[in-house]
């Protein structure tokens, strides 16, 4: 897959590879694009970084991604803090 999605494959992709699939936003199919999301990450609205973080961390350890992001793993992390 390259690293840009067609309308029609993004349409295919089942829920479960997006960073937050009740808004199918973030498709996370492959490497290349757990690196996108992790890149686009800014842009997420508030309230979904927390869940958009756990995300990208659990679909970079299934493709052997390493998070560089400071901010996206403070952000995976928040909600595990008291």
């Amino acid at each position: 897959m390259s690293d840009r999605i067609s309308y029609k494959e993004r349409e295919e992709l089942p829920d479960s590879v997006y960073g937050l699939p009740e808004r199918r936003e973030y498709p996370m199919p492959d490497a290349a694009h757990v690196r996108a999301a992790e890149a686009y990450f800014r842009y997420c609205p508030e309230e979904l970084k927390p869940k958009l973080a756990r995300a990208i961390l659990a679909r970079a350890k299934e493709y052997g991604v390493d998070v560089e992001s400071p901010t996206v793993l403070d952000y995976a992390n928040k909600s595990l803090r008291v």
